[in-house]
């Protein structure tokens, strides 16, 4: 069998669609005369005889198009519909990039029922509730940020806002707000927004919490969930690479 049916195999088996992550995973590279094999697969979801992208990091067999954007409910999707898929995917990625690195994961309640690729958002972050880590106050202010990482204390270890439309200026205020906690604070957005970024985060209130809020454009969100699967895949072969 072919490379490129191995690919084709793997993401008809998963409904017609795949993260690059989820490829890397499933795809036996096992006898493939590469020493590459990511980026073989990389190279061949992008053949578009036979796949089509339909965000960063997500590909689709094009012999399924009708049926995958339908199932994926932004085949007629509005601006708003459109709007709300690109949020919650990308919350999705960030969620199961904390699920792989061992972290606890949590989404705003309002979230819970979005779809993420065929699945709830509540079904793919591990917890149902947030833990109780400081005073009520601000954990109803927490309870808001599109995307939690809580370690094994419990404690947050890292907050994200994605940012599709936005005003950034109110996720770096909400961070503002949480930053006495020993944490990281990420933005999430198209690369076209890092210059608003940039400039809001020069303002001086933030000047205290600058050097710990970091920008990830949607493509560095995409390398981080694949390269999060590979190492991921690596751990499960090979047990002393576990942390």
């Amino acid at each position: 069998m072919s490379q490129h049916q191995q690919v084709i195999d793997v993401m008809d088996e998963n409904g017609g669609y795949a993260t690059l992550g989820f490829l890397y995973r499933e795809v036996d590279v096992a006898k493939w005369a590469t020493r590459t094999p990511f980026k073989t697969i990389n190279r061949i979801v992008q053949d578009d005889r036979f796949f089509f992208r339909i965000k960063p990091g997500l590909w689709a067999l094009k012999s399924r198009r009708n049926e995958v954007l339908e199932f994926l409910e932004i085949e007629k999707a509005g601006a708003k519909q459109l709007e709300t898929f690109n949020h919650s995917y990308f919350q999705g990625l960030l969620v199961e990039v904390g699920n792989m690195k061992g972290f606890q994961t949590f989404v705003p309640n309002q979230d819970k029922n979005k779809s993420f690729l065929g699945k709830k958002l509540g079904e793919v972050s591990t917890l149902e509730t947030i833990h109780q880590f400081t005073y009520e106050v601000l954990v109803k202010r927490a309870k808001t940020v599109d995307a939690i990482w809580f370690n094994q204390r419990n404690m947050p270890t890292a907050f994200f806002e994605v940012e599709h439309s936005t005003d950034i200026f109110n996720s770096l205020i909400k961070f503002s707000d949480l930053s006495d906690f020993y944490s990281t604070f990420c933005i999430v957005a198209d690369i076209a927004r890092r210059r608003e970024f940039d400039q809001k985060i020069s303002s001086q209130v933030f000047s205290p919490i600058k050097n710990r809020i970091s920008f990830m454009s949607y493509d560095q969100l995409s390398a981080v969930h694949s390269n999060t699967y590979k190492l991921s895949s690596a751990k499960e072969e090979f047990g002393f690479l576990r942390g």
